[in-house]
C-alpha cells in the first residue's frame, strides 16, 4: 500500500506543476520555487511531515520537501542555537543535497560539451 500511497502522492504533485505550466504558462523556475516555498509552508502547519508518514519517497522525492527540509532544519537548530541557528540549520538537513548536485553537475560539465 506504501507504494500505492507514494505513487500518488508524487504523481499529484507532478501533476499540480504540470497544470501550471500548461495552464498559466509559468516556466519551470517559477514552478520550482514556488514548490520550495509550498513544501516550507506545510512543513509550517506541520502537514508536510503526516503527508512523509503516508507516502514515505512519494513526498521526499520532488522538490517540495527540500522547502520543508530548510525549514524544518532550520527551527530545529533555532530551538538548540537561538537566532544564529536559524542560518545553520537550514544547511544541516540539505547539505548532502546540495553538495551532491554541486559535484554531479561539475563531473556532468567536463563530460559533455556544451553546444552553446
Amino acid at each position: 500500500m506504501i507504494y500505492f500511497n507514494a505513487f500518488i502522492v508524487c504523481g499529484t504533485i507532478c501533476l499540480i506543476g504540470q497544470l501550471l505550466i500548461d495552464r498559466f504558462k509559468l516556466t519551470p523556475l517559477h514552478i520550482t520555487s514556488s514548490f520550495v516555498v509550498a513544501g516550507a509552508v506545510l512543513d509550517m502547519f506541520d502537514i508536510y511531515d503526516k503527508l512523509i508518514e503516508y507516502a514515505g519517497a512519494g513526498a521526499m522525492l520532488p522538490i517540495t520537501s527540500f522547502g520543508h527540509s530548510l525549514l524544518h532544519g532550520a527551527l530545529e537548530e533555532a530551538e538548540n542555537s537561538g537566532i544564529l541557528g536559524i542560518g545553520m540549520g537550514m544547511f544541516d538537513l540539505t547539505a548532502s543535497g546540495i553538495t551532491s548536485a554541486i559535484i554531479f553537475s561539475f563531473i556532468i560539465a567536463l563530460v559533455f560539451k556544451a553546444k552553446g
